[in-house]
C-alpha cells in the first residue's frame, strides 16, 4: 500500500512539473506546436503536452521506460537514444523543448569515456540547431551541487542560448522546484522574458546571457598576473605529485615571434 501511494505521488508530481514546464514555454494560445520531450520516460510529460493540444516526440535512454510508454499507447513518437550524444533531428524543427529531472545526469561520468563538458556541449549545440528561432526550452533540474548548475548554464551559453533560472517555492524544502529557461535566438512569437516564480516575491528569477563569458580574465582573477597564475597552477600540480617543469626567468613571459 505504501509503495502504491508513493508511486501515485511521484506520478502526480511528474505531471505537475510537466504542466508547469509547459506554462514556462509561453507558447501562443490556440496554435498547435511541435514539442521535444527530453528524457520522456514512460510518457507522463508527453501526456501533459497532449492535454495542451500539442504534438510531441520523446527521447530517452531507457528501453524499459519506453516500453511502458508504448504499452500506454501515448500520442507522441518515441526515440531510444542517449542525449549526451546529441539531438538527432534536423534544424529548426521544434517550437519548444521540455525536460523533467533529466539534465543534471549529464554532469555525471557514468562510463570511463564520458566527459560531462563534452556531452553537455554536444547536447546543447545540436539542441540549439533543432529549435526554431525565438523559441525556448525549459528544463526542470535537481542539481546535486551549485557547481553542477554553473556547468550546465555555462555550456548552454557557450552554445548560443540565453535565458535564466526560475525557482518555484524557494523557501520550501519539499515544494522547491528549479527550472532552467533557455532562449534560442532573439526574436519570434515567444516573449524573451522570464515569468514570475510561484510562492515568491519574484526575486527568485535570475537572468543571464552569453555576454558574461567574454571576459577571459574572470577565470584567473583580474588582479593576478600571468606569471603568478602559472606559478600557482604549477604548485597545485606539484602537490598532486606530478612532474612539473622548474620555474625560470622566462616563466610567464611573452615570447618574441620567430623569424
Amino acid at each position: 500500500k505504501q509503495w502504491y501511494q508513493r508511486r501515485v505521488a511521484i506520478t502526480a508530481g511528474q505531471k505537475e512539473m510537466s504542466t508547469r514546464a509547459m506554462e514556462l514555454l509561453m507558447l501562443p494560445e490556440d496554435t498547435p506546436a511541435f514539442i521535444l520531450d527530453v528524457g520522456c520516460g514512460s510518457g507522463l510529460s508527453g501526456e501533459a503536452i497532449t492535454e495542451k493540444g500539442h504534438y510531441w516526440v520523446g527521447m530517452d535512454i531507457s528501453p524499459s521506460m519506453l516500453a511502458v510508454a508504448l504499452d500506454k499507447e501515448v500520442e507522441g513518437d518515441l526515440l531510444l537514444t542517449d542525449i549526451g550524444q546529441g539531438v538527432p533531428f534536423r534544424a529548426g524543427v521544434f517550437d519548444g523543448v521540455i525536460s523533467i529531472s533529466v539534465l543534471q545526469w549529464l554532469c555525471n561520468a557514468d562510463k570511463v569515456h564520458h566527459n560531462p563538458f563534452r556531452r553537455l556541449k554536444r547536447f546543447f549545440t545540436l539542441l540549439y540547431s533543432s529549435m526554431r528561432n525565438g523559441t525556448r526550452a525549459v528544463f526542470q533540474v535537481y542539481p546535486e551541487t551549485p557547481r553542477q548548475m554553473e556547468i550546465i548554464t555555462e555550456q548552454a551559453t557557450r552554445c548560443g542560448f540565453t535565458g535564466g533560472v526560475v525557482v518555484d517555492y524557494p523557501n520550501s524544502t519539499k515544494a522547491k522546484k528549479i527550472f532552467l529557461c533557455l532562449f534560442a535566438g532573439g526574436s519570434g512569437a515567444v516573449p524573451q522574458s522570464l515569468p514570475p516564480a510561484y510562492g515568491s516575491d519574484n526575486t527568485s528569477t535570475v537572468a543571464y546571457s552569453n555576454e558574461r563569458l567574454t571576459d577571459r580574465k574572470r577565470k584567473r582573477g583580474s588582479e593576478m598576473s600571468k606569471r603568478e597564475w602559472i606559478q600557482n597552477k604549477k604548485q597545485k600540480r606539484r602537490a598532486q605529485g606530478r612532474n612539473v617543469v622548474s620555474d625560470s626567468k622566462y616563466t610567464g613571459r611573452k615570447r618574441k615571434p620567430k623569424f
